[in-house]
């Protein structure tokens, strides 16, 4: 039998949003995950897939923060089985890596199968003496590494699997660690994702596949087994289900335990408003609209802890009748930051000037020639030295790029351009290109 902890994306050293604060956020998660769920559980190892920096150089702070816990596991003789992820790996030019010191410095045990340049693959036993191998064996487990691969995971991985089939403890738990994005896990397209039978493909010679790299807990038939970062490293992140896995085997059999950010270890708070402004013509009047949304969905920070003070982030959307500088959400900001006091504010401004919105009230028989003068109309009239100008120099544009499209010279064009700005157009000539 065995008894691991399996975390991944870690991200120690990170910096967002311009908030200090933000990385000792990933340390406290760093620090009560393994103190709560490594030490006090007992656990005979832990597994870590990848990222437990946040970038292959790492900064003294971060390393310290590493140091800090790895210490602490040693002391407690739980040794930590660790492999390469894209923001820790080692760079191309050099096998050197930070990882690879720590496993140098016996702090953590960096597993990394061995290629050849013909691209065959094999799984050395762990040499502690020269501190490197393929595998380790940990009491009812065998543990297998691999490196990042990124887009040619799917070429390698069929090698890997016979390298692991060959290599397999009978009887024992044969765990793999792998850092991949999987088909089907991300919220965006990702080219060369590893699918989802190229995965399975493993599940004969390996028992549990600790995956990493994307930031949300996922499994896959209760044998591949993602945790998710363990602090969110975006404001998105922070509304999916993130953790580790405390995990206990038999074997082939694997009972599994998730270990919730925010429930059982900490979390910094977040809070995401999104609110519709209209197209009011008052900057003043939409500046105090936003704050008296805020002072609505977010808690006052006047008695929260340090650890309670939440990142906000509110999103604005709809229609603006006059410039966005005009808005001064840097006022707001500053207001906001005051009166709230969260650890940070996000302003996303997703509005629109009023005239872009124009082509919302056309219909789908609206021809497009239509649609495309009144969209550069409407452009061109908040304008005082063009907007009496604005039908006639809304043809002169698409005049212009029609000629483009058709290949005119440059010098044509600019010649058209400037006898049409002298000379108003007809108005048939308007409808003409209307009706194209």
């Amino acid at each position: 039998m065995a008894k691991f902890l399996h975390i991944a994306d870690v991200h120690l050293g990170i910096k967002r949003y311009n908030l200090p604060d933000r990385t000792s956020d990933f340390f406290r998660a760093w620090k009560e995950v393994i103190e709560r769920h490594a030490i006090d559980r007992r656990v005979d190892f832990v597994l870590i897939a990848g990222d437990l920096f946040d970038r292959r150089n790492v900064d003294p702070q971060a390393a310290n923060h590493a140091m800090y816990m790895l210490r602490k596991l040693e002391q407690e003789r739980i040794p930590v089985i660790v492999i390469e992820g894209n923001h820790d790996q080692h760079d191309t030019t050099t096998r050197f890596s930070w990882l690879r010191s720590f496993s140098q410095w016996r702090y953590m045990k960096l597993l990394e199968p061995t290629w050849s340049e013909g691209g065959a693959v094999s799984l050395e036993a762990w040499n502690e003496e020269e501190a490197r191998g393929g595998y380790i064996d940990i009491g009812d487990a065998r543990i297998f590494g691999t490196n990042w691969y990124g887009t040619t995971v799917g070429n390698v991985l069929p090698a890997l699997g016979e390298a692991v089939r060959q290599t397999r403890r009978p009887e024992a738990t044969n765990i793999m660690l792998l850092h991949s994005d999987i088909e089907g896990q991300l919220n965006r397209p990702i080219q060369n994702a590893l699918s989802i039978s190229k995965l399975v493909s493993l599940r004969e010679t390996v028992d549990y596949l600790a995956l990493g790299h994307t930031h949300k807990r996922f499994d896959i038939e209760g044998w591949a087994f993602n945790p998710g970062s363990l602090e969110a490293c975006s404001v998105d992140e922070a509304m999916v289900a993130r953790g580790a896995f405390l995990v206990e085997t038999d074997g082939p059999r694997i009972k599994t335990e998730f270990v919730r950010a925010g429930e059982d270890y900490f979390q910094r708070p977040f809070n995401r408003v999104v609110h519709e402004i209209s197209s009011d013509d008052d900057p003043d009047r939409i500046r105090s609209e936003i704050l008296e949304v805020l002072r609505r969905e977010c808690v006052t920070s006047d008695d929260l802890e340090d650890e309670q003070r939440p990142i906000i982030e509110i999103t604005l959307r709809g229609q603006l009748a006059f410039k966005n500088s005009l808005l001064r959400l840097d006022r707001v900001k500053e207001q906001a930051m005051e009166e709230f006091q969260p650890l940070g504010l996000i302003i996303n401004n997703k509005t629109v000037p009023k005239q872009l919105a124009v082509a919302i009230g056309f219909n789908r028989d609206t021809p497009r020639g239509e649609r495309e003068m009144r969209v550069i109309e409407d452009l061109i009239k908040p304008d005082p030295r063009f907007g009496h100008r604005a039908a006639e120099l809304a043809l002169v544009v698409v005049e212009a790029k029609r000629l483009a499209l058709e290949g005119e010279s440059p010098e044509k064009i600019l010649r058209y351009i400037e006898d049409r700005l002298f000379q108003p157009a007809p108005t048939d000539a308007a409808e003409a290109v209307c009706a194209e």
